[in-house]
Formats: structure tokens, C-alpha cells, sequence
């Protein structure tokens, strides 16, 4: 038991991380909450499903093109003044909508302008927060560092929508919009708190240059580009979410576990990063990915072949685990082996490949749900997923074989990295 218990040396080991650790865990407390209002405040006004879906296509491009832009800026300035700077801006947009929200006739443009300002400008800051985590904690504590970040987003995952639901059906949306407004103000100023993180090398200037520079950086090398592929090819073949309302409704006839059917993936994740204490003795990384993938899958599709509630729930739990798992080895590789100069850059990629794969999922299972049926549209993508990852493990051989104690790349930063 002692060796599945969550790592907290890195708690212990760093101030900065410690920062960034309760940074981190309360901006996505906030963001969850926003997350729940933002989509009931649009239906509520205007009473259209598509309006809510709208919401996602236009912050859409904000995110990609922002994403990739805040990787570039990441590799160029001080990393702190970014988070500090990019809060800033989370809490001034974010309080428009706590002032839309107060209006007697909110008003619905100013919601689309202004989340897809927020989109924007948190994906401005996402590569620098992430860039961050191999200059604070020793090479060596990088998978229990991730573990504990993932645990504090997970944590906020599970609590932050519930919350949210309450506050919005108890007081109203406006407090709800009040709450994430006092969580990003605290996590903006638990940044300032950090030290100064200036690129090490001086940094590339921004421009679609060196985007690109990181981008063939990134397909150079297979067992970084293994990680983006794998990751969307789960995502595109297996993502059920979408489903989940018709799913509840139509397949298991009981709508009132809905609220269950979207929790029990993220309770999978909490339980597999609290358990997650052996991940630190696993070298090679590319297999664990393309196995945790795989099993992503496979429980997906066991919880397409069941009426039972119960086992449906399990086998969502237990794709839930096996994704924090994929995700967790995935920035293992890319913290123990990305060069600091471009650690932003290949942030912004993974910010990429974290939007594609999900938006296209829903749209293949939407799709595929209207032509065979809810349940097969489930089923086939599971299993789809369990082929796809599999056929791309075979391609990227070098993936497949990374080994963190002989990889080139990890020994180089192994050798270099110094806290």
C-alpha cells in the first residue's frame, strides 16, 4: 500500500512548487464553477441547445491560435511575468461577466466576446504555467510533480462543477461568476509570489517562425509526436461524453443518473493519481501511454455492452483512470525531455492536440450515434480506439521503446537540469 500512496516530496522540497501546486488546484476550482455557469447562463437566456454548443466553436480559435502564440512568448520572456500579466486579464474579463450577469437583461453577445476573450488569454498563459514545472522540482521528482498537479486539477474537477451547480440553484449565477473572480485574484497573487523565471538561452522572438521551428521539433522526434498522436486518436475514436444525456435516457432509461454518468471518470482520475506512487519506478513511458490509452478504450466499450448502472459506472471510472494515466506519462516524457528553450512552444503544440481530439470526438460520436444508434456509436469507438492506438504504437516504434534511463534526449536534461 505504501508504494501506490501519492508522492508529496516535491510539497516538501520547493516553495515554488508549493506555489504553483495551490495556484494551480484553485484556478481550476474557479475555472469548474464558470465552467458549469456559463453554458446554464446561455440556455437559460436564450432556451437553444445550439446557442451553448456555439459557445465552444467560437472560443475555438482563440484557443488554438492563442495556444501556440503564448508557446512562442513562453520561450522568450520571464514565465512569471506571463502567469502574473495573463491573470490579470482572467480576472478582468471574468468580472464583465460577473457585471453582465448582474444586468436586468443580461446580455448574451457579451458573453460570446467575452468568453471567447478568456479562451484567449488562458491559453496565453497555460504554456507558461506548464513550462514551468521542470525549472522548480528536481529531474528526478518530475512524475511525482505531475501526479500532485494532476491530483490538485482532478480534486477541483470533481468539487468545483458540484459547487457551482449548488451556488447557481441556490443564490444564482452571479455568485457563482463572484467566486471564480476570488480564486483568480488568489492565484494570481500566489504567482507574483514566484522567483523570477527568465529563458535560460535568451529566448527566439515570437513569430510564426519559431512556432514552426517548434512544431518540426516536434514530428523530428517520434516519441514527442507520439504522445500528441496517441492522445487524439483516443479522443477522436472514444470520446463518450457527448453522449452521456442520450445515454442516460435512452439506453439506460434512468435521465437522473446523468450527474453520475459525467463524475465517474473524473472520480477515476482522482483515484488513480492518489494511488499513483509506483508511476516513479516506470521507465518506459511510451508504453505505459499507448496502454493507458488502450485501456481507455477497451473500458469504454465494456460500458457500451451493459444495462447495469453500476458496471456502466465502473467501466467510466475506470476509462477515467487510465486517461489521467495516459496524461500523466505523456508530460513525464515531455518535462523530463524537452530542452527549456522550447518547452513553451511544445506546450502550445499540446494545447493543440488537447482541442482537436476532443471537439472531433463529439462530432464522430454525435455523428455516428445519429446514423447507428447511442450505444454502437459507443461501442465501435472504443473499440476503434483500442485499433487506432495500436496501429500508431506500431508506427512510432520509437515511441513504443522510449526508455527514460537510456533516451537521449532525458540523459542530456538529466545531466543538465539543476534546481
Amino acid at each position: 500500500m505504501a508504494s501506490l500512496r501519492l508522492d508529496v516530496t516535491p510539497l516538501r522540497g520547493d516553495r515554488d512548487f508549493r506555489i504553483l501546486f495551490a495556484a494551480g488546484t484553485v484556478f481550476y476550482f474557479g475555472f469548474m464553477i464558470t465552467y458549469v455557469a456559463l453554458p446554464f447562463q446561455l440556455y437559460h437566456l436564450t432556451g437553444s441547445n445550439f446557442a451553448v454548443g456555439a459557445l465552444g466553436l467560437i472560443e475555438l480559435l482563440p484557443l488554438i491560435v492563442c495556444g501556440l502564440y503564448g508557446g512562442a512568448l513562453a520561450d522568450h520572456v520571464d514565465r512569471r511575468t506571463m502567469l502574473v500579466l495573463t491573470g490579470v486579464g482572467q480576472v478582468l474579463l471574468t468580472v464583465g461577466l460577473l457585471g453582465n450577469a448582474m444586468l436586468p437583461h443580461p446580455q448574451v453577445w457579451i458573453i460570446y466576446v467575452l468568453g471567447a476573450l478568456l479562451a484567449a488569454v488562458a491559453s496565453l498563459q497555460r504554456p507558461s504555467r506548464e513550462a514551468l514545472l521542470p525549472r522548480v522540482v528536481s529531474h528526478a521528482q518530475l512524475p511525482a510533480a505531475v501526479a500532485l498537479s494532476s491530483f490538485g486539477v482532478q480534486l477541483s474537477m470533481l468539487v468545483g462543477p458540484a459547487l457551482g451547480g449548488i451556488v447557481i440553484a441556490q443564490v444564482g449565477v452571479p455568485l457563482a461568476f463572484g467566486i471564480d473572480v476570488a480564486g483568480l485574484i488568489a492565484a494570481t497573487a500566489l504567482f507574483a509570489g514566484l522567483r523570477r523565471y527568465p529563458v535560460t538561452d535568451g529566448g527566439q522572438p515570437p513569430s510564426v517562425a519559431s512556432i514552426v521551428d517548434g512544431i518540426r521539433y516536434a514530428v523530428r522526434r517520434k516519441d514527442l509526436l507520439g504522445t500528441y498522436l496517441v492522445d487524439m486518436v483516443a479522443m477522436l475514436m472514444a470520446s463518450p461524453v457527448v453522449l452521456f444525456p442520450a445515454y442516460a435516457s435512452e439506453v439506460l432509461k434512468q435521465p437522473t443518473v446523468l450527474g453520475l454518468l459525467y463524475s465517474a471518470g473524473t472520480v477515476g482520475g482522482l483515484l488513480a493519481t492518489a494511488t499513483s506512487g509506483w508511476t516513479s519506478r516506470v521507465h518506459h513511458h511510451g508504453r505505459a501511454v499507448v496502454l493507458a490509452a488502450a485501456t481507455w478504450g477497451a473500458a469504454t466499450a465494456v460500458a457500451a455492452l451493459t444495462n447495469s448502472i453500476w458496471l456502466v459506472l465502473v467501466a467510466f471510472a475506470v476509462a477515467g483512470g487510465a486517461d489521467m494515466m495516459s496524461g500523466l506519462f505523456r508530460s513525464v516524457i515531455w518535462n523530463q525531455t524537452i530542452p527549456d528553450s522550447k518547452r513553451g512552444r511544445l506546450a502550445g503544440i499540446e494545447v493543440l492536440s488537447y482541442s482537436i481530439g476532443p471537439l472531433g470526438g463529439e462530432a464522430r460520436a454525435g455523428m455516428m450515434a445519429d446514423l447507428t444508434g447511442v450505444r454502437s456509436a459507443i461501442l465501435s469507438g472504443g473499440v476503434l480506439c483500442c485499433v487506432g492506438v495500436g496501429v500508431t504504437a506500431l508506427w512510432l516504434r520509437d515511441f513504443w521503446r522510449y526508455d527514460s534511463r537510456t533516451d537521449e534526449h532525458a540523459i542530456a536534461q538529466r545531466e543538465l537540469h539543476t534546481v
